[in-house]
């Protein structure tokens, strides 16, 4: 090697990093690009609202702008309680610009789950929608810590709940500047993000997002799913879930056009579909099946094709077979919130769709191989580290290194230093490697129920169950669901005597407990344990299974 005296490269000497040949990535540059490229071209529609990039950019500048005038800066926390709506998207860009950090709350949380998030990741502002007026108003009054300033946002085409903000979104935005000088990161690993997800503990964990992270991953997003200035992305995805997987930035670095509606309803989907000719989307199964089983009066027929990216449980072939007939094409993904969303996908191999169905359905069931920002992604066993044979047989965790992995949870050490061990990130998800070196995932470490897209501790939900005076023990599994892919299913020990019914379990979740995540059954008995005393999940599941299985032969 070639050395100057002191002992470094002639390709160290001299050569510094500067202003002009060093820039800090941030998903922010995205907006700006889009808006000297595509300035008269229409960025975002949402029902009568149409904005193009050079008004929305515009608009971006005016919300961190205004966020600066009342002292908002670096590390400071802006919460947004909104469905899929020009708000929350503006959210990202004019947050992150004014030096924030933006949190996204998951609008199925109750009242007391979002005053733990409000509080832990100590909100300065708070952007609501006031549809969601009922339940922050109470996840307000059980704050512990500091009530931020609160923003109504008031949609026109909407009917709304009542007014709690100290202003409203267009006031907060007409106090901005237009030509505010945006703030850029020095730094890339700032903090960008803040979500929230449901670990194995009762309160969720603050997955931390940096904006190297988010501009790689959204990058990624663009070249995986062929995003280009035609595309046309419905936003059925809730931008909450991980940012939206980053499409929130993905859309816009590519040029394309966002099309905002409030819930996946195909009621809503088909229509957006045909009127705005949506070539892009993103789904959970749920949405998937919701689209398959519509009433023949809502299902339109559209000429084009439409790209749908789906993560969760891998689609059985007859979702695909009927996806196809209405003029849908699948990618199956992979990923996690502390992934910045997707991190593997099923990418198409060339002579795909000449396979026969059932065959194609077997391929497109695995998850996949790594996004081309993905530094590594292996099975390996968790004991030694190594990775397992490419044999399609052999069980291992799913690991991933990289840039587009999270910074790590918020005020909590412990979890980010367990999650990291080793130098990799631990998904707790169990899979194998097939010959062809595409990854299938086969089960969850950690017994998390993911339904309808969402993730659900079961141990949140059995804290739930044991604080009822009448339940000695408790254990909760996912079983199957037809609708909602799984769901909760909970086991219970009653109390000698206690006259206990499942409609009162649920009822009592209910209490606690967002609807989404209580159980939908209630089983009654001794739960199977190990002789040291542990419960043994894995018997409840195959006993729960060969329950349902025998329901199915009777019926």
């Amino acid at each position: 090697m070639s050395t100057t005296s002191d002992g470094h490269s002639i390709f160290e000497r001299d050569l510094e990093p500067n202003a002009a040949n060093h820039v800090p990535l941030t998903p922010l540059t995205y907006l700006a690009w889009a808006e000297r490229v595509y300035g008269p071209r229409t960025a975002v529609i949402d029902g009568p609202q149409q904005f193009t990039y050079a008004q929305m950019a515009q608009r971006c500048r005016r919300l961190a702008s205004a966020l600066a005038r009342r002292g908002i800066g670096k590390g400071d926390t802006v919460a947004v309680m909104a469905p899929n709506s020009l708000a929350l998207l503006e959210a990202h860009y004019g947050v992150p610009m004014a030096g924030a950090v933006l949190n996204a709350l998951n609008v199925r949380l109750a009242a007391r789950e979002l005053a733990f998030i409000l509080d832990h990741g100590e909100a300065r502002v708070l952007l609501t929608d006031r549809e969601f007026s009922g339940v922050i108003g109470e996840a307000l009054a059980l704050m512990q810590g500091s009530r931020p300033l609160v923003v109504d946002i008031d949609p026109p085409h909407v009917d709304s709940g009542a007014q709690i903000g100290e202003t409203d979104y267009d006031s907060l935005l007409g106090e901005g500047d237009p030509s505010f000088d945006r703030w850029m990161p020095d730094d890339e690993w700032d903090a960008i993000t803040l979500n929230y997800t449901s670990g194995t503990t009762g309160n969720p964990k603050g997955v931390v997002y940096h904006h190297r992270g988010a501009y790689l991953n959204a990058a990624a997003n663009v070249i995986s799913f062929r995003l280009g200035p035609e595309s046309v992305y419905l936003w059925t995805l809730p931008m909450f879930h991980c940012n939206g997987w980053t499409y929130t930035w993905a859309v816009t670095c590519a040029g394309g056009t966002h099309i905002c509606i409030r819930r996946p309803d195909p009621a809503l989907i088909f229509p957006a579909i045909t009127e705005h000719e949506v070539t892009h989307l993103c789904a959970a199964p749920i949405v998937l099946n919701m689209l398959i089983h519509a009433p023949a009066d809502v299902k339109r027929v559209f000429a084009h094709r439409v790209q749908v990216a789906t993560g969760g449980a891998a689609p059985p072939s007859s979702v695909i077979a009927r996806m196809e007939e209405m003029g849908f094409a699948l990618t199956h993904l992979y990923g996690l919130t502390e992934t910045y969303g997707p991190s593997m996908l099923c990418a198409w191999q060339p002579g795909l769709q000449e396979m026969p169905l059932e065959e194609r359905s077997a391929f497109v069931a695995r998850q996949g191989v790594p996004h081309q920002m993905v530094s590594d992604l292996q099975v390996m066993d968790p004991m030694d580290m190594s990775p397992v044979p490419a044999d399609g047989e052999t069980v291992g965790e799913l690991m991933i290194r990289g840039n587009t992995v999270h910074k790590g949870y918020l005020k909590n050490p412990t979890a980010s230093a367990e999650a990291f061990a080793g130098g990799w990130y631990h998904s707790g998800d169990l899979a194998v490697v097939h010959p062809d070196g595409y990854v299938q995932v086969k089960d969850r470490a950690k017994d998390v129920i993911i339904s309808g897209g969402e993730n659900i501790s079961s141990l949140e939900i059995e804290e739930v169950l044991y604080s009822h005076p009448d339940i000695v023990e408790a254990a909760v599994v996912a079983v199957p669901h037809e609708k909602w892919g799984e769901t909760p299913h909970a086991v219970v020990t009653p109390r000698e005597g206690a006259e206990l019914t499942a409609e009162a379990v649920i009822a009592w979740c209910r209490e606690h407990l967002a609807g989404y995540k209580c159980p939908h059954y209630v089983s009654f008995g001794e739960l199977p344990k190990t002789s040291t005393g542990k419960i043994q999940k894995y018997v409840l599941r195959e006993q729960l299974r060969g329950e349902s299985d025998e329901a199915d032969n009777q019926a």
